[in-house]
């Protein structure tokens, strides 16, 4: 493509306080262009973007040198009341996280409503049709519904969808879209990608996408940036970037996430690139097929028999309430050693199956067997006694930790509400053991959670789940929030503590790459129900449903 920026930066460096965390960097926008911006938490790529709008931090973050040039004008010079008529007007951005970006107590129409009043000269009335006009352009179902709905009365898919209006309400030069597809499911983060390329193309406006995830990049990118530690390590086009990697962690990053055509024993990590110390050791289908013939050569661990939970509604007084069945007539079986992964979009019932299974929300009707007894029958006592066998990892390890206690003491309380060891000092010496096998030093015991990176607090999470030396782990989402480097961390762990303690997982996610190389065998849940039940190879290679072919198709291929 032919270099026509409309953007500019050149020699950026940001400090906090006295730390630089962006380093001279350089590189440039053109128009009608995609760029891609790839990197890790803590790479600076959102950093280094927010600097454009200067949305920084006032008190703490200043730039220390370089210039961002937008249209002839260096936006570094300008005042707050000159750049405001640039922000969301001429440069627009879209946020990693649409809940906390959206204002709860207003409308959706209203948010959108209030920037073209702002930065036009619509009426209110005219205001309000171009809005909905903008809910239709970003294919939003039901648009008047939804422009008088709040945020929480609608699905993360479409809240990130209403973002996208607000930032493309003033028909923008530039759109920075802040990792706007993190954490949504894999069938909704290909509409997202599919409806910001059709706006480009449609507007002409040029995006910079910033993600963690570079088989995404491919998806939408002209061409891309990878940041490391502050700096650019490599830039040019999306397809020599894939196919001719020069740096080390650019080749990280392409290789740390699960192929979908082997299956590695140990997933590479940045570090193993960085350090050259890669290993590729397949495991082959003959493997495979010989450990399955010993797994499923005994009795079940687990039993799910016709599980069902049914939720009421109630609208008003004399209204009838309302039922809705998020597991519906669900059987399965779980071996132990097993890994089985569960898999389907947000509100396919997977997480409530798994809170039934644990007892945190009894099943309406139907059999939990447990090593043959009937787990749904238990008696309270019973129940506390059976959270020592069966443990979750959660999904945000940060909202699991109590923020209060160091993370030696958290891991040390099941231990004594199961009255594991004899003393108090028994207890920290496993503790400390245990934190060194999930990669972290007897340094940490005493430290707090928010002293840790999101890839260490899951550690931490796990540490404390095989504090009780669980036979069954439900693991809900527990990687779907970390980079994809700690992600392989993660799943190394979590296949070497497998290994080591004979853990059973039922690992659940909507991401199908991971649950893919996670798995034995593969459970595709949808609308409550069990879509296939099969291998995971099998069904990732010739899928049954219509369904699991489109989960499938969703998941970014990479070049």
């Amino acid at each position: 493509m032919k270099s026509n920026p409309i953007l500019s930066i050149k020699d950026l460096s940001i400090s906090f306080g006295n730390n630089e965390v962006i380093h001279t960097i350089s590189y440039h926008l053109n128009k009608n262009e995609i760029l891609g911006i790839v990197g890790e938490s803590g790479s600076g790529k959102s950093v280094s973007s927010l600097a454009i709008l200067n949305l920084l931090p006032k008190k703490i973050s200043s730039i220390t040198s370089g210039s961002i040039i937008y249209n002839e004008t260096d936006l570094t010079t300008l005042s707050p009341k000159n750049l405001q008529q640039i922000r969301g007007k001429k440069i627009a951005m879209i946020f990693q996280e649409p809940m906390s970006s959206l204002n709860p107590s207003m409308t959706c129409g209203k948010q959108v409503i209030e920037i073209l009043l702002q930065h036009t000269q619509l009426t209110q009335e005219q205001a309000k049709n171009e809005t909905i006009t903008l809910f239709e352009q970003v294919k939003l179902p039901e648009p008047k519904r939804i422009y008088n709905a709040y945020p929480h009365e609608i699905s993360g898919g479409q809240k990130q969808r209403v973002m996208i209006a607000m930032a493309i309400a003033c028909k923008p030069d530039i759109l920075i879209a802040d990792e706007p597809t993190t954490a949504l499911d894999v069938t909704v983060q290909k509409d997202i990608i599919t409806l910001l390329k059709s706006l480009q193309e449609q507007t002409k406006m040029s995006i910079i996408f910033i993600t963690h995830d570079l088989a995404l990049i491919s998806e939408i990118a002209n061409r891309v940036l990878v940041m490391y530690k502050g700096k650019i390590v490599e830039q040019g086009n999306v397809s020599s970037i894939f196919k001719t990697p020069q740096h080390n962690y650019t080749k990280a990053l392409i290789n740390s996430r699960p192929s979908l055509k082997t299956r590695l024993k140990v997933l590479p990590t940045i570090q193993d690139y960085l350090n050259n110390t890669t290993q590729h050791d397949i495991v082959s289908p003959e493997d495979r097929k010989e450990r399955h013939k010993a797994l499923y050569n005994q009795q079940p661990l687990l039993e799910i028999i016709n599980v069902e939970k049914e939720y009421f509604s109630k609208s008003g007084w004399f209204t009838k309430p309302k039922s809705f069945k998020a597991v519906n007539n669900v059987s399965f079986k779980v071996y132990e050693g097993e890994t089985l992964g569960l898999v389907g979009e947000s509100g396919c019932g997977k997480s409530t199956l798994g809170n039934a299974i644990l007892q945190l929300d009894k099943a309406t009707s139907g059999q939990i067997l447990y090593k043959g007894t009937d787990i749904t029958k238990l008696s309270n006592s019973a129940v506390k006694v059976l959270r020592k066998d069966i443990q979750i990892i959660f999904q945000d390890p940060y909202a699991s930790l109590n923020p209060r206690i160091p993370v030696g003491e958290a891991i040390m309380e099941p231990m004594k509400v199961h009255k594991l060891f004899n003393s108090d000092k028994e207890r920290k010496d496993k503790v400390i053991d245990i934190l060194d096998r999930v990669g972290l030093s007897e340094a940490y015991f005493n430290r707090y959670p928010h002293e840790f990176s999101g890839g260490q607090r899951q550690r931490i999470g796990i540490a404390r789940t095989i504090a009780l030396q669980p036979k069954l782990v439900v693991c809900d989402e527990s990687v779907s929030a970390l980079d994809i480097s700690v992600q392989a961390q993660v799943l190394n762990l979590l296949n070497e503590l497998k290994e080591s303690f004979g853990f059973t997982y039922i690992f659940i996610s909507h991401d199908l790459a991971v649950v893919k190389y996670m798995s034995d065998q593969l459970l595709v849940m949808n609308k409550g129900q069990i879509e296939e039940l099969d291998d995971a190879d099998t069904i990732y290679n010739t899928p049954k449903k219509a369904y699991t072919k489109k989960l499938i198709n969703a998941i970014p291929k990479g070049l």
